[in-house]
């Protein structure tokens, strides 16, 4: 694919993917809960195929993930979390002796895709849960956008070569300055639409930044990945973005983070 047909098709699945998470968010309930739980399991369905589970271990993983997501939508995150726990560690070590090595990453794999979605649904369902929900997608979004563009147009020295050759300081730079402003005109613009948290703005962009670097961390633990197991894209469900993990690592840590950060502040419902 061309380079300006592959930057065309990026930015439309791109738009098309943060309405479609966007709809699901100010819907909430199942609906979010539900579109949620698709991301995740196709992220450990990505998973699955880079490592090259066997079918038994694919469809445990999937089970695991599904009954921890429906705990969550029913409102028990913690006992949700533990299922998940139990199920990574029970597969883990059930799996060592038929899969040896692969049987860890299998129990990786499932605390990396269920986790972040388990935070998502409990974060959403706080007091001020379309707020923080919204700001935490908006910043792992704008990071992605700014980082991309900037480092496209700047260049300059390469961040991590051998881990991941196209990503720049400039790019880096471009992400955490980019995610501030954005997270800056969203409370000015939404300001008196949205019941936002008790918390001064400027914390709130103050700590943008620093939840940029958190995504470009997981850009490039799954970059990283990818060269451990030898893949460009982690699947071809999305053109001009590779698969889901492509598109969602960066939103992996930032999700956790951001919901432990709600629960330490005592938003929770």
């Amino acid at each position: 694919m061309a380079p300006t047909s592959q930057l065309g098709a990026r930015l439309i699945v791109g738009i098309l993917l943060i309405v479609i998470a966007l709809a699901a968010l100010f819907a909430g309930g199942f609906a979010f809960g539900a579109l949620v739980a698709v991301a995740v399991l196709l992220m450990f369905a990505e998973w699955s195929q880079m490592f090259r589970f066997p079918r038994a271990l694919r469809l445990a993983g999937l089970v695991a993930l599904a009954t921890s997501l429906m705990l969550a939508m029913l409102g028990q995150a913690l006992i949700s979390i533990t299922v998940l726990a139990m199920a990574a560690a029970i597969i883990g070590l059930g799996a060592r002796p038929y899969v040896q090595s692969r049987a860890t990453w299998a129990a990786i794999g499932l605390l990396y895709a269920g986790m972040p979605g388990i935070a998502l649904i409990w974060l959403r369902e706080t007091r001020y849960g379309l707020a923080l929900t919204l700001l935490t997608l908006v910043t792992v979004w704008a990071t992605d956008i700014f980082a991309y563009f900037v480092g496209r147009s700047i260049g300059g020295p390469k961040l991590a070569p051998s881990i991941s050759p196209n990503k720049t300081w400039a790019g880096l730079a471009g992400g955490m300055a980019g995610s501030a402003l954005t997270i800056w005109v969203l409370l000015m613009l939404f300001d008196q639409h949205l019941e936002a948290p008790p918390l001064p703005i400027l914390w709130l962009v103050i700590s943008a930044p620093f939840l940029a670097l958190l995504a470009q961390g997981g850009d490039f633990f799954e970059s990283g990945l990818k060269r451990r197991v030898g893949v460009k894209d982690s699947g071809t469900l999305l053109p001009g973005h590779g698969g889901i993990l492509d598109r969602l690592d960066g939103l992996v840590p930032v999700a956790v983070f951001a919901a432990l950060g709600a629960a330490v502040l005592g938003f929770a419902r």
